[in-house]
C-alpha cells in the first residue's frame, strides 16, 4: 500500500489537466460557434442542421467531461461523501459524432468535433477503469430467488 499516495497525486495531477483541457477546449468551442454564423449560412440548408447538431453534441460532450472532472475533484477533496461520490462520478453519455455527416462542415469545426470528441473518449476510459467490478451472481441466492417466486 506504500504506492497509493502516489497513485493519488498521480490521479489528482492527471484529473487537473483534464480539466484544464477541457475548460481551454470549452472556450475554443464558445468562441468559434459565436463568430461562425457566417460560415453556418453558407453552408446547404441540410449541412446547417448537421452544424447546430454538432455544436449542441459538442457542448454536451464538454458538460458531461467538465461535470465528472469536478466530481472527482469534490471527492477527492472531501467535499462530498463516499456514497454521493459514487453516484455523481459516473460520466453522462453523449451522443457521438458520424464522421460521414462532417465532411462540409468548416475545418475549423471538424477538427473542435474531434478534439471534443478525444477528449470525452479519454475521460470515459478513465471513468470506466475506476468502475469497481461486479461480483459474479451467487448460483445460491438465483435459485433461492426462484423458489422465494415459486411459493
Amino acid at each position: 500500500m506504500g504506492n497509493e499516495p502516489a497513485q493519488i497525486r498521480l490521479h489528482s495531477r492527471l484529473i487537473d489537466t483534464l480539466y484544464t483541457e477541457a475548460m481551454l477546449l470549452a472556450d475554443e468551442v464558445r468562441a468559434y460557434f459565436e463568430r461562425a454564423s457566417a460560415e453556418r449560412e453558407a453552408l446547404l440548408p441540410l449541412d446547417r442542421v448537421v452544424f447546430s447538431c454538432e455544436s449542441l453534441k459538442v457542448t454536451t460532450r464538454l458538460m458531461h467531461i467538465l461535470s465528472w472532472l469536478l466530481s472527482q475533484r469534490a471527492a477527492e477533496m472531501g467535499q462530498v461523501d463516499t456514497i454521493e461520490a459514487r453516484l455523481t462520478k459516473r460520466i453522462g453519455e453523449a451522443a457521438d459524432s458520424d464522421p460521414a455527416t462532417l465532411h462540409a462542415l468548416p475545418d475549423e469545426a471538424i477538427a473542435l468535433i474531434e478534439a471534443s470528441r478525444d477528449l470525452y473518449a479519454r475521460v470515459a476510459r478513465l471513468d470506466a477503469a475506476e468502475e469497481p467490478a461486479e461480483p459474479a451472481p451467487s448460483p445460491a441466492l438465483h435459485l433461492l430467488s426462484r423458489l422465494e417466486r415459486a411459493f
